[in-house]
């Protein structure tokens, strides 16, 4: 599989629908339109943006002036809690929407659990909803343990295609990825990169050597291999260009343990796990 990977490679989610495995991430990003016009120019064709990120429209107008089609751009957005319920999330749809003025979004995800259970199924129920009028082809969620998504299934609904969690070498998340994979949820990694926290671990800088390649394409050609879907985020136009170059290279199987192995758990985060929410 490693070896066949490209900038366009996609993986199928559970929908039918095709997403390609390395997105951009564009958290904290307010002028999003450098890093989304590199992007694009570059051959991404995956951008991660949220309702509080506060850029959507950004977003949408950089597609727009891309020229390229909608339907080669899979878009994701997120409800978070402050917007949680049944009602409230139908309409936080329909605000993204017209932020980024589409007619429809790839991927809608529910942000974060912090809500609570009563107003997290709500949201999803509303989520189904709204994937049912066309106006959503994909649902899914964000840093969701595997207690938040086992309400999903107990209150028969349908599973969400996606989880997107904080994933990296020193927080893999194991209990999270391994429920996630028996139901067929496809794993996004969002910040993939640590934020920098651990470029200096003596077992990334040996395989940068080795392979003449910087810490954060290291660390996305990893996730790729582990089949999650990387969202490496940049404002710099220059490093969203260079976070795509990692189809040059293969990790070994030696240098995959190697990085396997410096998993932390809980402690590894730079954000925050949701093993945590109530």
């Amino acid at each position: 599989m490693a070896t066949a990977l490209t900038l366009s490679s996609t993986i199928k989610l559970s929908t039918g629908y095709p997403m390609p495995r390395l997105g951009l991430g564009v958290y904290k990003n307010d002028d999003v339109g450098p890093a989304c016009d590199a992007a694009l120019a570059a051959g991404y064709r995956h951008i991660d943006s949220a309702l509080v990120y506060y850029n959507e429209k950004g977003v949408g107008e950089a597609v727009r002036r891309s020229g390229i089609p909608r339907n080669e751009v899979f878009i994701t957005s997120k409800v978070w809690s402050q917007r949680h319920g049944y009602e409230e999330a139908k309409a936080a749809v329909e605000d993204s929407l017209a932020d980024f003025k589409f007619d429809f979004l790839d991927l809608y995800l529910i942000h974060d659990p912090l809500s609570g259970k009563q107003k997290r199924i709500e949201t999803w129920r509303a989520l189904v909803e709204k994937q049912k009028e066309g106006k959503l082809r994909t649902i899914g969620v964000s840093n969701y343990s595997a207690k938040h998504l086992e309400e999903i299934k107990e209150a028969g609904l349908p599973m969400p295609a996606v989880n997107q969690l904080e994933l990296h070498p020193w927080c893999q998340q194991k209990p999270i990825v391994d429920y996630c994979d028996a139901h067929g949820i496809v794993v996004q990694a969002y910040t993939p990169l640590t934020r920098g926290k651990y470029f200096d671990d003596p077992a990334l800088v040996k395989i940068c050597e080795t392979h003449h390649k910087s810490p954060a394409q290291v660390l996305v050609r990893w996730s790729l291999q582990r089949g999650f879907v990387p969202l490496p985020k940049s404002s710099n136009p220059q490093r969203v260009r260079d976070n795509a170059d990692v189809y040059d290279f293969e990790l070994t199987a030696e240098e995959m343990k190697a990085l396997d192995d410096c998993d932390k758990g809980d402690a590894g985060g730079v954000t925050w796990n949701p093993i945590h929410a109530p």
